[in-house]
């Protein structure tokens, strides 16, 4: 075990994602994350939830009404903070799990004047909130607004099967994509001063820290929603990525490997790769799934040797 840390998986991180040379880790890639209880299936099962007792109906959203439009918001507002107030709870005050598992040693920042109310969780929390529901919520109504209107493209389960179902991994592969261009934007020194630092201030991470950014950040990173406009969707694919992409990062940032039940690791969600993002900030921008670090020199698999690489990219960059 590395003393820079509490706890983490085995090293160098499993290498497995859909665009490995054998077929054999694409299909541990797509098995761990679509045949097994993961949290995709989580962001699945609360789109179907939403589309049949959540959404408003089509017929309301033709024009914008501020009765379905709040209903929206509250859906988002709502969910997120049953997942992040959920999980906060679960490990940071009922400390179910103690540090098992646990990534980081060190807690929270309390009185530390760097947060707003002097407070990590709170400002986690406004920001995530305050601008990162608001901004979700405004897509998501732009959207159903245009579907309702018959302004975008459409596919159902009887037109197209095949599109309908595949449409779901590749919406991961594409919030991946466009999360680690976004993500290297955000990360240019002058962008990040102004607006990225805000997210980055989360050294020590929880599942409030998830989407607590600036609203530019927000913008952007909510922005990959637009693939929808132009690419025949349903619906329940708009609501499982809004989902993958406003409630997935409270699980990836709860600073916890995996929640355990006896002692026994019940569904994975933690993210050691991202975790490694907070820690030495310029490396592993994207995700596991899409291999883009590795292409572009920026990954740190975890290791003592990768991370003193990324040590010194960080020295060379900031000289």
């Amino acid at each position: 075990m590395s003393k820079e840390w509490n706890w983490h998986p085995n090293l160098p991180l499993d290498d497995a994602h859909p665009f490995s040379l054998s077929p054999l880790r694409t299909w541990c890639w797509f098995r761990r994350s679509w045949l097994s209880f993961s949290t995709v299936i989580v962001w699945f099962s609360l789109g179907v939830v939403s589309w049949l007792y959540l959404l408003p109906e089509m017929g309301r959203m033709v024009t914008f009404q501020a009765d379905w439009i709040v209903q929206i918001f509250a859906k988002n507002f709502f969910l997120l903070c049953l997942s992040a107030g959920g999980l906060y709870s679960y490990f940071y005050i009922l400390r179910q799990q103690d540090h098992q598992r646990r990534f980081e040693r060190r807690e929270l920042a309390r009185s530390n004047r760097v947060f707003m109310f002097n407070d990590q969780v709170k400002d986690n929390m406004f920001w995530s909130l305050a601008s990162g529901v608001t901004i979700w919520s405004a897509y998501e109504v732009v959207y159903f607004w245009a579907f309702a209107n018959g302004y975008v493209p459409g596919v159902t389960f009887s037109d197209n099967p095949v599109w309908f179902v595949l449409w779901f991994p590749l919406i991961s592969l594409w919030g991946s994509f466009h999360f680690y261009w976004i993500h290297r934007f955000i990360h240019w020194p002058p962008v990040y001063k102004a607006v990225h630092a805000l997210h980055h201030r989360n050294i020590i991470i929880n599942p409030w820290s998830g989407i607590s950014m600036h609203p530019i950040e927000h913008i952007l990173y909510f922005s990959n929603i637009l693939i929808h406009f132009v690419v025949a969707s349903h619906p329940l694919h708009v609501l499982y990525h809004m989902f993958f992409q406003g409630i997935g990062p409270s699980t990836s940032h709860s600073g916890y490997e995996s929640l355990l039940v006896n002692d026994k690791s019940q569904i994975g969600f933690g993210d050691f790769f991202h975790q490694l993002h907070h820690r030495f900030f310029e490396c592993n921008y994207g995700t596991f799934e899409m291999p883009l670090d590795r292409w572009f020199g920026t990954y740190c698999d975890g290791t003592q040797e990768s991370m003193e690489k990324i040590r010194e990219r960080k020295r060379l960059m900031h000289v």
